[in-house]
């Protein structure tokens, strides 16, 4: 199968595989131990940053093969899970996510220490920087002027060596998620998560999602890593469209990884509709719990929707808003421009709440007047009971009476399963 031999670019990025076919599991340890071999971590300590079970992602065969392949050369090894602000793992459900047996976390290997990045904890971070708000201004393109100050989990200053290991979706803050995302938001501080979100949703997710590169926020992100001592290393991955299965992995520096496998990942995780569609069902799988992470669906067909059509996120088994941002509820979900012709009122609310928000209510208009014009119809058929929904601005259709196959054999619909990692765009 062709792009199964590893390919090293002139910038040192190598990648094995494509956009076609699937890599087998010994292509990838091989690929995975030739790698971390030539980057000589013999004597070192690595901090390896992985993905929570949000992400789609074969990560019991990438920890394995890095496990073997440091066990007895680095010097100690800590697997720090990105949360960013998300739920952490219980032991049961981390063992699981790992592949490791249930109670043998700490037995698994003597020099492996597995952590859930504890982001609700204040003596988790330490700080490494500040980007000052004319900083911030020029890279927003004046949208945004504020100071953040940069602080990590403290776990990645302890070590020598940060390997970021994760996977590379279409993303509506960023562009692309994977890469240095994994060091911020995935182990930053709230501020720093608070203020990248809110950039993210001034830009608008329609206008950031898919869009590879340098993103605004993608170079706020590379600048605050770039700010974070010792040696940092990647292997991004391109994984099956609802699968574990790889189609691609790079590894070398984060930046150049990173961009090599949005290149992949353009023709995977995109679909393109020749014209736009009325009405979208998005199926919203298991991996989502919450509202929070489920909205993903929405994200990801909002480009291709017509304007005053409608998207139905259909999730029975989802039944919270957001356990870790109980303000979304009382907030609401609004478009854009409410928070900002408002923003006095807002402006004291966590803006990773604002954000979120506004990235699924879509886009919009307010009018202190005429008041909020959305322009989109955004429907929960949720476990969420239909006077919370109604309540946040969202409206509710009851899940029983859904039947997929039905919805699919209308022409003015489109049926999305497995929906939240695939980018549906017009041409």
């Amino acid at each position: 199968m062709p792009g199964t031999e590893a390919v090293v670019s002139p910038s040192g990025v190598a990648l094995i595989g494509g956009p076609a076919g699937s890599l087998a599991p010994d292509q990838v340890r091989a690929f995975v131990r030739e790698q971390l071999e030539r980057a000589d971590l013999r004597g070192r300590s690595v901090c390896v940053l992985v993905p929570d079970a949000t992400r789609t992602c074969p990560l019991p065969l990438l920890l394995s093969s890095i496990d073997d392949t440091l066990r007895g050369r680095a010097s100690r090894v800590t697997v720090l899970v990105a949360l960013g602000t998300h739920a952490p793992l219980g032991e049961q459900a981390l063992a699981a996510h790992l592949g490791l047996p249930p109670g043998q976390l700490g037995a698994h290997a003597p020099n492996l220490e597995v952590r859930n990045h504890a982001w609700w904890e204040p003596s988790t971070f330490a700080p490494v920087g500040t980007i000052s708000a004319a900083r911030i201004d020029e890279l927003s393109g004046g949208l945004l002027r504020r100071s953040v100050d940069v602080e990590v989990n403290r776990a990645v200053l302890d070590h020598e060596v940060t390997l970021i290991v994760g996977p590379v979706f279409p993303h509506e803050v960023v562009g692309y998620s994977g890469g240095n995302k994994y060091l911020f938001p995935g182990v930053s501080g709230r501020a720093f998560i608070d203020v990248s979100h809110w950039l993210g949703a001034l830009l608008t997710n329609v206008a950031q999602i898919g869009v590879r590169g340098q993103t605004p926020v993608r170079a706020l992100i590379d600048e605050a890593a770039s700010m974070v001592p010792g040696e940092h290393l990647a292997l991004c991955l391109v994984t099956g469209v609802g699968s574990d299965e790889l189609h691609a992995v790079t590894f070398g520096d984060p930046v150049e990884a990173w961009d090599a496998a949005t290149a992949v990942a353009e023709l995977t995780h995109v679909r393109r509709l020749d014209a736009p569609v009325r009405r979208v069902l998005a199926l919203i799988p298991g991996r989502y719990a919450d509202l929070w992470t489920g909205a993903k669906g929405f994200y990801k067909v909002e480009p291709v929707v017509a304007d005053g059509g409608q998207v139905v996120l259909f999730a029975p088994h989802i039944h919270e808003v957001s356990v870790t941002h109980p303000r979304v509820q009382t907030i609401g979900y609004h478009c854009r421009d409410y928070f900002v012709g408002q923003w006095e009122r807002f402006r004291d609310e966590p803006w990773g709440d604002l954000a979120h928000s506004t990235h699924l209510r879509g886009s919009g208009t307010y009018d202190p007047v005429r008041g909020e014009h959305d322009r989109l119809v955004v429907t929960l058929a949720t476990g969420i009971p239909e006077d919370v929904t109604r309540s946040m601005n969202l409206d509710y259709l009851d899940p029983s009476g859904v039947d997929p196959a039905a919805w699919a054999s209308d022409p003015d619909t489109l049926v999305v399963p497995d929906a939240g990692e695939v980018l549906y765009r017009l041409p």
